[in-house]
């Protein structure tokens, strides 16, 4: 009797597991469906992405590889004029309508001159040091959103012109020299904003007849012009905006 029982338990337990194992191989089965049809349609929508850029012709069309860069030149001893037609449409009028016109003198201690759309012209000094607590990352992007309100607050930039500086006293000096100034050339490309660099011997040599000039010479030079720089940054910045007005934007003061 026992045994009938036991043997009557073996093939119940038996009956369970083998329902227990069809149900998870109809389970596999319909899964592996699933994954064959998600395949079939990846296939497809990668086939018709291939088929939509091969009609667009998108990479032997010419057109995307002649955008508009408003870097106009720099580095030589005497830089090409700025060009005042980077965008068709948009700077047309650049002399006309007294748009706001940008000089910097990039570093930790950034001298700034602006020469406004009524004529007058506002300078001075940003700084841009390391904050506690703060990483390397972050004065680049206090200068960035500075920049922004310098645009917004003028009445919008024209143009500008930055110290293009090609030796430094350090490392450290150079790095940070190098990321203002790949910040600066994004943020006017992105607002469609010409700039251009000017040897720092073109400076001094406009400015005070010399282009090995001292910084004092050059904050001698600018008070004659009627400013008064606090240091040699916005004495820099102010040398190079007279250097703009008068030789580039025809605007001589």
């Amino acid at each position: 009797m026992n045994e009938r029982c036991e043997a009557g338990k073996s093939a119940a337990n038996c009956q369970l597991l083998s329902a227990e194992f069809e149900e998870k191989i109809q389970a596999g089965q319909g899964l592996a469906r699933l994954l064959a049809v998600g395949s079939r349609q990846l296939a497809c929508q990668l086939t018709n992405c291939r088929k939509s850029l091969s009609e667009l012709d998108f990479f032997d069309n010419p057109s995307w590889r002649t955008l508009s860069s408003y870097y106009v030149g720099g580095g030589t001893e005497v830089p090409p004029p700025l060009r005042k037609e980077v965008a068709p449409g948009s700077m047309h009028q650049h002399h006309n309508s007294r748009v706001a016109i940008l000089a910097l003198d990039m570093g930790t201690s950034t001298g700034w001159a602006v020469r406004q759309r009524d004529r007058t012209i506002t300078s001075g000094t940003q700084h841009f040091r390391p904050q506690r607590f703060e990483g390397g990352g972050m004065r680049f992007l206090r200068f960035k959103r500075w920049l922004s309100e310098l645009h917004s607050a003028r009445g919008e930039l024209g143009s500008v012109y930055f110290e293009e500086v090609r030796r430094h006293t350090g490392i450290d000096a150079a790095h940070l020299y190098g990321g203002l100034m790949a910040h600066l050339t994004a943020w006017c490309e992105q607002h469609r904003v010409p700039y251009q660099g000017v040897p720092v011997g073109t400076i001094k040599r406009h400015a005070t007849g010399r282009g090995n000039a001292g910084k004092e010479h050059v904050m001698a030079a600018m008070r004659v012009r009627g400013h008064a720089p606090v240091d040699d940054n916005e004495a820099d910045a102010l040398a190079l905006l007279h250097w703009a007005l008068d030789t580039q934007e025809g605007e001589a003061c």
